[in-house]
């Protein structure tokens, strides 16, 4: 797989901040593509997407009802930077699919942090996430924030006080791309707008450690029938969802 290496500027960045913000990295065609894919998907598969978290829904089995997204979350314009950052053989961790339609309500964030640091980990990083806007996004539409957080810094266990440190809105059009630590302070921001917001939201761990979570199924097509022994190995941090369904399944 081609090998796109970091800024020693941007990796500073995101020692400094716990993310970045990869800029448009898809090009108008992939957008166009993975965008088709989406709507494809909540079309043909509604029973797959459900409600999820404040004003969206959000479709977490996408490499099942949906294969092709392994495009995206294998791209080769990012992986090796998400992999330089890890410091080692990623694994896949989840795909979610997530809609957040037009919203009149009040404006909402709900901060949190996905899991722990790990903090013999280089940049305290034990899973990470790509966040990539199918739509555009900007300052009257929902979108994500972050709270920066340096490695360097003591973690803030209070919301109120890591959140004094600032607040990162992702804006961009539609094909920005941006990763961050998953144990950053973080939300969905959701505002007042008539515009839909369409995301994919990939999270990335090392292979040599547990699962993050039981919200996606991993095809055996990819970690157990595919003829690349290096799909297998990424795709074969296999979590209890995902054995479960092999034992229902015969797998």
């Amino acid at each position: 797989m081609e090998r796109e290496l970091m800024e020693q500027a941007d990796l500073a960045f995101f020692r400094q901040n716990g993310f970045i913000n990869l800029g448009k990295v898809l090009a108008d065609e992939e957008v166009d593509r993975f965008r088709d894919l989406f709507d494809e998907d909540r079309r043909k598969f509604p029973y797959f997407w459900h409600p999820y978290g404040h004003h969206q829904e959000a479709n977490y089995d996408a490499l099942v009802t949906t294969p092709a997204f392994d495009d995206l979350i294998r791209h080769p314009a990012i992986y090796g930077t998400i992999e330089e950052l890890m410091g080692g053989p990623l694994c896949f961790g989840e795909i979610g699919l997530r809609s957040m339609g037009p919203y009149k309500g009040e404006f909402h964030q709900r901060w949190h942090r996905d899991k722990a640091h790990w903090l013999d980990h280089p940049l305290r990083m034990d899973y990470i996430q790509l966040m990539v806007y199918f739509t555009d996004v900007d300052e009257d539409t929902h979108c994500f924030s972050i709270s920066p957080e340096g490695v360097d810094q003591p973690v803030l266990k209070e919301s109120s006080a890591q959140l004094e440190r600032g607040v990162y809105d992702l804006h961009g059009p539609a094909g920005t791309c941006a990763l961050f630590n998953v144990s950053v302070l973080h939300t969905a921001t959701t505002r007042p707008t008539r515009a839909v917001r369409k995301t994919a939201q990939i999270y990335y761990g090392h292979r040599d450690r547990a699962p993050l979570a039981n919200d996606s199924g991993i095809p055996a097509t990819l970690w157990r029938d595919s003829d690349d022994p290096e799909t297998r190995a990424f795709y074969g941090v296999l979590n209890e969802r995902t054995k479960l369904y092999m034992a229902a399944f015969g797998g």
